[in-house]
């Protein structure tokens, strides 16, 4: 198998894989934990391969995933990755919240270095978006890790085209994450041309509809009861058999191309642009070589449109509550909070 490509992500210098792997499946949400040996030589397979830009986040276990990549990139191979991970989400007395907190955000990033063990971090994310604090303020602490290099690039996930405007003006956003596919296209009317406008790297995730693009809604049959994605919307018994007709559809336009769906899936957002990079998350060596494979499938302008006709069907909110997507994350003005100080 030829090596992954490499493509700039954003306009601040940063260089990543050509598609990128997403580690939360590893050790959170998606059913158990994995063995730690497995998940270690898939993600060294991984970097062998190419796929050099991990994705991770301190609210993954919470913490577990982040201490198997510290576990990972021991020694020399920390020098082969891109290494993402994210704050801004923290339990407290047994509930979640969404805090951008200047004091937090630096305890997070300290807590991320310690688990992770390294010295600074290629690219930090704030995972959903405090309504509740202007952006600027978060961004300023941000600014501050930069200048003090415990982090190179900052990011932002889940965020409206408002809030990644205004955060862009205290520092250069270098990726927003988002989640992007088939059957998750309104990001593609407002958030994309912002992020292109700006300068900013696109990183798309749950790129194969949380798994339903690799095997359809026979991918329920193989959920343990922990797996979060049980829960979701799109999986529901009302929705599913709308989403199944696509799912058939893509597979077989897959079949006719010779690629799987999940490469067709996978392919379509390669041809999106040069500043997009997929990270598609697995547990098997075998998964992630198909995954590596999509690069490889080549399609045409009507062919792209073939597929996009089909995804305009799909029944189903991303979430249950809508809340965590970016539609939800504009930030009180600067001069409220200024007043209120």
């Amino acid at each position: 198998m030829s090596k992954v490509g490499r493509m700039k992500l954003g306009s601040q210098g940063m260089e990543v894989s050509l598609q990128g792997l997403g580690c939360m499946s590893m050790s959170a949400f998606y059913g158990p934990p994995k063995p730690e040996p497995d998940m270690i030589a898939l993600i060294h397979h991984a970097i062998q391969s190419g796929v050099t830009f991990l994705d991770t986040s301190d609210f993954y276990g919470p913490h577990t995933n982040e201490l198997l990549l510290g576990k990972a990139l021991k020694g020399e191979v920390r020098e082969k990755v891109e290494l993402a991970t994210k704050f801004g989400v923290r339990a407290r007395e047994g509930k979640y919240e969404i805090c951008g907190d200047p004091a937090y955000v630096r305890e997070a990033c300290e807590g991320s270095l310690k688990r992770l063990d390294i010295d600074s971090i290629d690219l930090y994310y704030q995972h959903r978006i405090d309504t509740r604090l202007p952006i600027e303020v978060t961004m300023g602490e941000l600014k501050k890790l930069v200048e003090e290099g415990k982090i190179k690039y900052i990011g932002l996930s889940e965020a409206s085209p408002a809030t990644i405007r205004r955060a862009h003006v205290v520092h250069p956003i270098t990726a927003v994450q988002l989640e992007w596919s088939l059957w998750s296209r309104d990001v593609e009317e407002e958030v994309i041309p912002t992020c292109r406008e700006l300068g900013i790297g696109i990183v798309a995730y749950s790129p194969l509809g949380r798994g339903f693009f690799s095997s359809g809604p026979k991918l329920l049959e193989s959920l343990s009861q922990d797996d979060y994605r049980k829960d979701l919307p799109r999986f529901q018994p009302e929705n599913l058999q709308q989403n199944q007709t696509i799912f058939d559809k893509v597979n077989e336009l897959a079949t006719k191309k010779g690629c799987t769906p999940s490469q067709l899936a996978l392919a379509w957002l390669h041809h999106q642009g040069n500043d997009v990079c997929p990270i598609p998350g697995t547990t098997k060596i075998e998964n992630l070589n198909q995954n590596i494979g999509a690069l490889s499938v080549k399609l045409t302008p009507e062919e792209m449109a073939e597929i996009e006709s089909l995804a305009d069907a799909v029944r189903g909110d991303r979430y249950a509550d809508g809340s965590s997507t970016w539609k939800y994350s504009d930030t009180p003005p600067l001069s409220s909070w200024n007043a209120e100080k």
